[in-house]
């Protein structure tokens, strides 16, 4: 057979199999109509919460689909709902059909078989998404097509320039800042996700052995290797405590109140996971125009909040075209709008500029470590100062 004929067929064969995929698509589409998306999601912030309204409106106009943000502290509950109704033998009509999640939730959804796909490959828009950033795997955890990424998280640090003109570059100078400004300094109680993840971050800087902190951690057969990894943790947040807010006996409950309390002036600094959070607030007017976010010069904890169907929703279609809208250049775009969230995109600049949008440049990056060790952290940080 010569290259010409073969080189046809070849082309056939790809637009047939484009044809094919959709007039899935289109299918899914058409199921979708009329259906309503449970999704649970964090419901913390007013502009991620006035984003998905707009989601909403968009998405009932353009599909006929209404989604329904079910608003959540911590999505650990919402993998106890999907657990008990595993149990249960609910296989079908499930309470959700959407959530927003990564991490230790992703790994548990996961290895308790409560999750709907592979799907993203059925997504017409996930061939718009960078490649290049960590879009499947999820904390170490290989996505296997199970979750479909929505933005970039980053834990940075938001201080007034004016208030604080030299802001600590690491841990060892946020403690030493602490002590020279008693009250001044805190973090968001764990298991919120602000304060976990400042303690994972804190660990990585802190302990002799990072590498460990990348492979699994079982804390009833190996607690003499967690003891010695976090030993340095537990000694800091020792030193810390006393001279923090409150005097380390009460936290801020997240990032929003940290933000209020920068802006009465009562912190030096606000933890967040979002890069363009400053800007954000400014935007709205929650923080003064001095205020500028940095990260610490080991770089930011970073990682890839995803889009996930539980494997019993029952508006699976209504799902897929949620999630396929969010991860459209327009959805996208004005999400990384830091007048409306300024979380940053997923997608590959090409497809950006389709909307005159950039990508947003993001600080050097560390991964996040295996979730095992963030419930480990958690339980024992809960024992010692859980007051």
């Amino acid at each position: 057979m010569n290259k010409l004929v073969t080189g046809l067929i070849g082309i056939f064969a790809s637009a047939l199999v484009c044809a094919q995929d959709l007039t899935d698509w289109n299918k899914v589409q058409q199921e979708a109509r009329g259906q309503t998306v449970y999704f649970n999601a964090w419901g913390g912030s007013q502009e991620i919460n006035d984003y998905l309204r707009w989601a909403d409106r968009q998405l009932q106009s353009q599909y006929g689909v209404h989604l329904k943000h079910v608003k959540v502290a911590d999505i650990a509950e919402t993998t106890q709902r999907l657990l008990a109704e595993k149990t249960a033998g609910k296989e079908q009509n499930g309470s959700v059909d959407l959530v927003w999640i990564n991490g230790e939730n992703f790994q548990s959804m996961k290895k308790g078989q409560l999750l709907y796909g592979p799907f993203t490959d059925t997504l017409p828009n996930w061939q718009l998404v960078d490649k290049s950033l960590p879009v499947t795997e999820d904390f170490t955890e290989p996505t296997n097509g199970l979750e479909a990424p929505w933005g970039v998280g980053q834990l940075v640090f938001i201080h007034d320039t004016q208030t604080l003109s030299n802001p600590p570059r690491s841990f060892g100078e946020l403690l030493s800042l602490a002590k020279a400004f008693p009250g001044k300094v805190s973090y968001p109680q764990p298991p919120q996700f602000h304060g976990s993840s400042f303690l994972k971050a804190a660990l990585l800087e802190l302990t002799a052995e990072p590498a460990e902190l990348y492979t699994r951690i079982d804390t009833q057969n190996e607690k003499p290797r967690f003891d010695t990894v976090t030993a340095p943790l537990w000694d800091y947040l020792d030193q810390l405590h006393p001279v923090a807010w409150q005097k380390g006996k009460r936290f801020p409950s997240g990032s929003s109140e940290m933000l209020q309390l920068l802006d009465d002036r009562q912190l030096l600094l606000a933890i967040t996971f979002n890069p363009n959070a400053a800007g954000a607030a400014i935007e709205n007017g929650k923080l003064a125009k001095t205020a500028s976010t940095y990260a610490f010069d080991q770089g930011a904890l970073s990682n890839i909040h995803f889009l996930a169907i539980p494997w019993n929703a029952k508006a699976k279609a209504g799902a897929l075209v949620t999630i396929n809208f969010l991860l459209s250049p327009a959805a996208q775009a004005r999400k990384a709008d830091t007048r409306i969230w300024g979380d940053p995109s997923v997608l590959a600049q090409e497809a950006l500029s389709q909307n005159g949008q950039k990508r947003e440049e993001l600080f050097k990056s560390i991964p996040e470590p295996h979730p095992s060790w963030l419930l480990a952290i958690e339980t024992e940080w809960q024992k010692r100062y859980g007051h």
